[in-house]
This record gives structure tokens, C-alpha cells and sequence, in this order.
């Protein structure tokens, strides 16, 4: 198993939510400072991650993203 934390830049106060209806993004929820929401992923291969990366930078109102991959 692959975990990967996503943070997401974006004004959208409900990207979080939308966040959570992406398979794979077990968690989401919204933050304060330079990000506003991280999304926590787990998948079986690590390309999985770039394909739901991709998924949420198609989101409307989403202006960047990080993602930082668990080092095990």
C-alpha cells in the first residue's frame, strides 16, 4: 500500500468536500495557512497517486497542488 498527502491550493470554501468524492482519497478536510484542504490517498501502485492527482487538479477553482509521498 502507497499513502500520499495532497495539499490543495484553492478558494472553493467546499473543496474538501469534493475532494471526498474521488475514489481512493480516504480522507480530506480543509486547513489554514498556505494550502486550504489536504487529502490523504492510498493506493496499491505508485502511479495511481499521479492519476488522482490529475483528478483533483481538474476540480474547478483548484490552483495548485503538493503532493508528498509516505517514505517507508
Amino acid at each position: 500500500m502507497v499513502r500520499a498527502i495532497v495539499l490543495v491550493k484553492s478558494p472553493k470554501k467546499l473543496i474538501s468536500a469534493r475532494l471526498k468524492k474521488i475514489p481512493l482519497i480516504t480522507n480530506s478536510f480543509p486547513t489554514s495557512g498556505q494550502f486550504d484542504a489536504v487529502a490523504v490517498i492510498e493506493v496499491k501502485q505508485l502511479i495511481e497517486i499521479k492519476e488522482i492527482t490529475n483528478q483533483i487538479q481538474k476540480i474547478r477553482g483548484v490552483e495548485r497542488t503538493e503532493t508528498m509521498v509516505e517514505v517507508q
